[in-house]
């Protein structure tokens, strides 16, 4: 993605745009190919090296900030690695300590050479090998050991995505409108939100369609920058979805704040989440694996239902199968604020709806105020979620 100082964007009355290229431009597909050669030919080169034929490359044109764009793009490709007999911390110790023996030890002296012979030895490298390595590990001196090739088009689509993405570092509110849809786009949609860890609120049914409302960066106090990275991938997973429409209120230094809006029917922006691994919950991976240790006869499935409660809807996790077969659901929570559990608890209250347990993570709390109210239906954990008191609680709301 592109970091804030390369974001482009114009406005037209309360709306905010982000700046967008024309993937079909030959000058850019040009500039996007020229970039991508330039990078396969230092394959191995020293990052110093590559930056500095880069810079030539940009030169003194007005289309310098998109170039800048595109370079960042294609670094996030990238994979530079310390190229080093030794951890070069470790050199410059050994080097620093040797050389106090001999102290002064001038540039050319024979002192010099018999510092690095010393320390080479050590090493088992040649001498040549410890100048060289003295400072491998500043990012200049790091060698560029792989880069995944991507067309000059596909470049510039995913530059005009990333410039949609960079709105959302500033996002304060996102709603989603979703129209009628059949089940698979629901659970698309609800499944997204759920990956990314959103906070998310949800409003109507299956048979009208849903508002969701995603609480932005901007509106929390505590882990803000990590979030709006979120909020921001979240994007190109959205538009893998249909029948859809979102309106995102957008923050702004000085003035009032401004609107994107952007449908699942537009063509200009374009997701590239085809060729990006799939994440998998860390928290959900651990409980699965201790799972079988302490099921006590319980079972844990995934979930694929969208559970409608009447004004809202539900979309949990995983289920736990009691052995008499009764189901409670469990929702691990991503981010999260106290007042959004508990507009969510009360919900649940309204709806009647008590077969559930929410579990929240500490380290994901998106605020610093507690959560102080106790409840039957809550799991509050650290690092991980213990299967025993999952089943505890469970047992209590069968």
């Amino acid at each position: 993605m592109l970091t804030s100082d390369l974001a482009v964007s114009y406005r037209r009355g309360d709306k905010i745009y982000p700046f967008l290229i024309d993937p079909e431009n030959l000058g850019y597909l040009r500039d996007a190919e020229g970039l991508i050669e330039i990078f396969e030919e230092f394959m191995g080169a020293m990052r110093g090296a590559l930056e500095r034929e880069l810079e030539e490359f940009i030169g003194t044109g007005t289309d310098y900030k998109i170039l800048r764009g595109l370079i960042k793009l294609l670094n996030d490709r990238s994979e530079f690695e310390t190229n080093a007999p030794a951890e070069p911390v470790e050199i410059r110790q050994k080097v620093f300590l040797e050389a106090r023996k001999y102290h002064p030890v001038l540039p050319a002296s024979a002192e010099k050479i018999k510092v690095l012979e010393t320390v080479a030895e050590e090493f088992q490298t040649e001498k040549s090998a410890i100048t060289a390595n003295l400072y491998a590990d500043l990012p200049a001196e790091q060698h560029l050991i792989s880069f995944d090739r991507v067309a000059p088009e596909d470049l510039l689509d995913r530059y005009n995505l990333a410039q949609a993405q960079a709105l959302f570092y500033r996002c304060i509110e996102l709603k989603i409108r979703v129209a009628p849809s059949d089940l698979n786009n629901y659970r698309a949609i609800f499944g997204w939100i759920k990956h990314f860890g959103l906070i998310h609120s949800v409003i109507g049914n299956a048979a009208n369609g849903y508002e969701i409302t995603l609480t932005g960066a901007a509106s929390l106090f505590h882990r803000s920058q990590k979030y709006g990275i979120q909020m921001a991938v979240f994007l190109p997973a959205l538009l893998l979805c249909k029948n859809w429409k979102l309106r995102a209120e957008i923050a702004q230094k000085k003035g009032k704040n401004l609107f994107f809006e952007l449908t699942s029917e537009q063509t200009e922006i374009v997701s590239n989440r085809f060729d990006e691994p799939v994440y998998e919950n860390p928290d959900i991976q651990k409980l699965q694996k201790n799972w079988e240790k302490s099921s006590n006869g319980w079972s844990l499935t995934e979930n694929r239902d969208v559970i409608d409660l009447g004004k809202t809807a539900f979309v949990p996790d995983l289920t736990l199968i009691s052995p008499e077969n009764k189901k409670i659901y469990l929702d691990i929570l991503g981010f999260w604020t106290p007042k959004i559990l508990q507009k969510r608890l009360e919900e649940f209250a309204s709806a009647d709806f008590t077969k559930f347990i929410i579990a929240a993570s500490n380290e994901l709390r998106g605020s610093r105020e507690e959560f102080l109210r106790e409840s039957a239906n809550v799991i509050i954990y650290k690092s991980k979620i213990e299967p025993l008191l999952l089943i505890e609680k469970a047992e209590k709301l069968i």
